[in-house]
């Protein structure tokens, strides 16, 4: 069976039903040992997580920027697969890869510079013959369907709450 032909009674059915389109994904952090790891549980999976090197961390789990890179390098990569599937570009060899850039003086407060990403690269390597023509409507759809790369180039508002429970 075929991705597109795996696909298309979903599509079928969010057009039939807009709202069963609409979905919430969740992800926890608890915990673990000491200020400098925890876990993530995303319902499916549980991933330990830690603070970089640079910060204090072990380095022995991946830190939250690894985890951020890595949720845009998969989003890519399954994203750029499934297009090339639905373009019948069978056989075409494909890698993503990420890096991003940051300066960690930011997170721990001893300068005055930005938290986070100053730069993030994307690349797409492939492997295999693709006209330009289709090479460039690859591109552009793989861009355009990827939700984690979409989200960080427009971000959406982010609401954070806190509750205390008493002791």
């Amino acid at each position: 069976m075929t991705l597109r032909e795996i696909q298309e009674p979903i599509k079928a059915r969010y057009r039939e039903a807009p709202d069963a389109a609409r979905i919430t994904l969740r992800a926890t952090g608890s915990t673990t040992d000491g200020a400098l790891s925890c876990s993530v549980d995303l319902g499916r999976a549980l991933y330990a997580a830690g603070a970089h090197p640079g910060v204090g961390g072990s380095g022995s789990a991946a830190c939250s920027g690894d985890l951020l890179l890595a949720a845009l390098a998969a989003c890519a990569q399954l994203t750029c697969q499934m297009v090339a599937a639905n373009m019948g570009l069978d056989g075409l060899g494909i890698s993503v890869s990420v890096e991003g850039d940051l300066d960690l003086r930011g997170t721990l407060g001893t300068a005055d510079v930005p938290v986070g990403f100053e730069a993030i690269r994307l690349r797409f390597d492939l492997s295999g013959a693709v006209p330009a023509e289709r090479l460039e409507k690859l591109k552009e759809r793989t861009e355009r369907y990827c939700v984690v790369l979409q989200t960080l180039l427009a971000p959406p508002p982010i609401e954070a709450r806190w509750s205390v429970a008493p002791d």
